[in-house]
């Protein structure tokens, strides 16, 4: 697979973000964690919070819930230590959070500017929702945090995700990031397994693994052997899958999307943050 992973990296060379461009350096290339830091800070506002289209398919450059999951999840995958970085979101979370506690889905600025259909919002700034909220608090529990904010972010997650039966992909898998890092484990081992029997009723996970369109298959829901799901899929499953990704790998190098976004340019961003993290996963399941 050495070819692929080269083939990989001269599609983000060509295409890519310097944030993408440091990363593939970092995780493939022995690059610095320093190196990504400060690519990702040309993404946080003077507020604390990330926009101008750090999650590519809205081009809002004000703070917006998503592009904070996508920064803490770059410092996760790089890990990277960026302590005043963190502090000042930590902050915009504070500021920007319902009397819930919790993120909303989107901030309603995101109408202002081109983006996907599906990040269209209400006018008025709508309820917490655990997408993204719960990935954020798992996040920064995960990296050792203190901080009011992430606090009252975690309180909220426990109030929702308890009264919720979602199977919804972008629900589970923040909700399953908050829960590998919430500190009380026996609850959180409770609601893993609940969350664990739905997920796995039928339906609710695409198992052919030549599926297409916008479906979420085995490694979706278990991009590495230690996700909390990986259990529910036996390894001759979970092998067709991992073939079927290698397979997906484009000629120039990059990864396809299943969805449409706003643009050729934020189609090139998207897919150099697909091709990282498909690389990811082949990495973590052995392939690579």
């Amino acid at each position: 697979m050495t070819v692929a992973v080269d083939n990989a990296h001269d599609f983000i060379l060509r295409n890519g973000r310097l944030l993408e461009r440091r990363l593939f350096e970092r995780l493939w290339r022995s690059g610095p964690a320093a190196a990504v830091v400060s690519a990702l800070a040309a993404y946080q506002n003077a507020d604390g919070g990330f926009g101008s289209g750090l999650e590519p398919d809205k081009r809002d450059p004000g703070s917006q819930p998503v592009d904070l999951q996508i920064a803490l999840e770059v410092l996760d995958m790089a890990g990277a230590a960026a302590p005043e970085m963190i502090a000042r979101a930590c902050d915009w979370l504070g500021a920007a959070a319902t009397p819930e506690g919790g993120l909303p889905f989107a901030l309603p600025s995101v109408n202002d500017f081109p983006h996907a259909p599906w990040w269209e919002v209400p006018a008025e700034t709508g309820p917490a929702s655990l997408n993204p909220t719960a990935a954020v608090a798992g996040l920064l529990l995960k990296s050792g945090v203190s901080h009011p904010a992430v606090e009252r972010a975690a309180r909220f997650c426990w109030v929702a995700l308890e009264a919720s039966a979602t199977t919804d992909f972008h629900d589970v898998m923040p909700i399953l990031t908050f829960l590998a890092h919430a500190p009380d484990r026996a609850r959180a081992g409770t609601a893993i397994a609940a969350l664990k029997a739905r997920v796995a009723a039928p339906g609710v996970v695409t198992l052919d693994p030549g599926a297409e369109g916008y479906v979420q298959k085995p490694l979706d829901f278990a991009p590495t052997p230690q996700s909390p799901l990986a259990d529910l899929f036996p390894r001759d499953v979970l092998d067709r899958h991992l073939d079927a990704l290698a397979a997906r790998q484009q000629a120039d190098g990059g990864w396809a999307l299943n969805w449409e976004t706003v643009g050729p340019g934020a189609t090139l961003e998207a897919r150099s943050m697909v091709t990282v993290r498909a690389l990811a996963t082949l990495q973590a399941y052995g392939r690579i």
